[in-house]
């Protein structure tokens, strides 16, 4: 199978809907609040997140719409957190990628963290694949992060916001 060549559409998408910036209004957001996803195991969570990629645990209480689930949250910068339940009792099965649901999650790191965070990785057995300024990986339960050397509002050198 040949890669489609769909840069004449990538055009006509900038151009009836990319606005310059100086015309672009503000997002009426304040940021995110939190990301959250779900675990299977609540202290291998706080190790992969805390102890290996080195976001602090902020808050850890029970989750107020199912009773006896763990909702905790990670600092990941900027006042945005990463949160994760746990479903203890119900069967959801492993971790898949569906239209809707999550492809990655990617963190802006500055480059002395990422290269801290990507031997932190490797010593720990974790799989990484680094095209550029993103490292790749899965969590332990299966979902895909990414590390990001730029900083925010820039992908690969380039403005994106």
């Amino acid at each position: 199978m040949t890669d489609p060549d769909r840069r004449e559409e990538w055009e006509r998408l900038r151009r009836v809907h990319l606005r310059p910036a100086v015309e672009r209004p503000a997002g009426p957001g304040r940021g995110v609040h939190h990301v959250a996803l779900l675990c299977t195991d609540v202290e291998r969570t706080i190790a992969f997140y805390q102890d290996t990629l080195g976001f602090p645990l902020t808050e850890l209480f029970e989750n107020r719409d199912y009773k006896g689930s763990t909702h905790f949250f990670f600092d990941i910068g900027h006042g945005n957190a990463l949160a994760f339940f746990d479903f203890p009792g119900l069967d959801l099965g492993p971790y898949s990628e569906v239209l809707g649901g999550l492809h990655h999650l990617a963190i802006s790191v500055n480059p002395d963290t990422w290269d801290r965070q990507r031997e932190a990785l490797a010593a720990a057995g974790v799989d990484i694949q680094v095209i550029e300024t993103s490292m790749y990986f899965r969590d332990p339960d299966g979902a895909r992060m990414e590390l990001i050397s730029d900083p925010l509002g820039e992908m690969y050198g380039n403005p994106i916001g």
